[in-house]
């Protein structure tokens, strides 16, 4: 174990991406960690629409949370982010973390879609996880902070699954696009196709008033996504007279705020803020 440990250290040290060498040094720590999984539970009829639950391993959880993992909408895999379910499960909370469908085999909406009745079967399955559906969040890293907050902004797709915004006690997104026209990426143009419908990608114009509070960090060291993202949402945010929080933190790059959950990476203090959200916001009482 010992010569081990120096090796996953500095392989996820040098993380600067969520990279299938560096998650694969973070979930073999995450192994170690308190806490029992469920995995691959269908939540749907397609073979993208499986997810995993991450349950504390002693007392019932104090909230739920469905994580949306990022990878541009064209790659990544819930079983690369058994570090976040680990974490957090650890600290109390139960967990949710669904695949859901990638580009090119799907484009926009689809993925929201998916992502929609994932929340939707979360908060059905809450009970049988000992959870409480009433303390529900979603959280998201990089392109799945994009498809938590567009879920919370733009209610077209929890409505389709029978729900809406008042589900959800709050949002973490972590280096999120929300404000990202026009692409910079020649593929997103057919993600998001067709060029008429670009709007609809883009969360910043769906904030309303009464939209589910908030916390969005990023790391003033992203070179993949702006953290003017982060900072153009906040404040239109705060214009509707939204709760909002922000977290900036100087030198993280786009990967290290979703690292951060790992017990190898402690920083930025993603996680404390993380627990510290979700337990203020779950200890008020439901807006509906």
């Amino acid at each position: 174990m010992k010569r081990t440990w120096p090796i996953a250290l500095a392989l996820a040290c040098c993380l600067n991406a969520c990279t299938g060498l560096g998650l694969l040094a973070l979930n073999t720590v995450s192994t170690f960690q308190s806490y029992s999984r469920q995995s691959n539970i269908a939540y749907g009829p397609a073979a993208a629409n499986r997810l995993d639950v991450y349950l504390p391993a002693h007392g019932a959880p104090s909230a739920l949370v469905v994580f949306f993992y990022g990878g541009g909408w064209n790659s990544g895999d819930k079983a690369n982010y058994r570090f976040v379910g680990a974490a957090l499960a650890a600290a109390g909370i139960a967990t949710v973390i669904p695949n859901y469908a990638l580009y090119p085999k799907a484009r926009f909406p689809q993925f929201m879609r998916d992502a929609a009745a994932a929340v939707a079967f979360a908060r059905a399955h809450a009970h049988e996880w000992g959870a409480d559906p009433a303390r529900l969040f979603l959280m998201g890293h990089s392109a799945g902070a994009h498809i938590a907050v567009l879920l919370a902004l733009d209610q077209e797709y929890l409505h389709q699954v029978g729900g809406d915004a008042r589900w959800l006690r709050g949002v973490v997104g972590l280096s999120g696009p929300y404000d990202f026209l026009p692409f910079t990426d020649a593929y997103l143009n057919d993600v998001f196709a067709p060029s008429s419908e670009f709007y609809r990608s883009q969360p910043i114009n769906y904030v309303h008033a009464n939209a589910p509070p908030m916390l969005l960090m990023h790391g003033l060291g992203d070179k993949r996504v702006s953290p003017n993202n982060t900072r153009s949402l906040a404040a239109r945010l705060e214009a509707a007279g939204d709760d909002v929080s922000t977290r900036y933190f100087p030198g993280a790059s786009h990967g290290d705020l979703a690292a951060a959950f790992s017990p190898l990476r402690k920083q930025p203090p993603v996680l404390p803020l993380v627990l510290e959200f979700v337990a203020a916001k779950s200890a008020l009482p439901r807006g509906d």
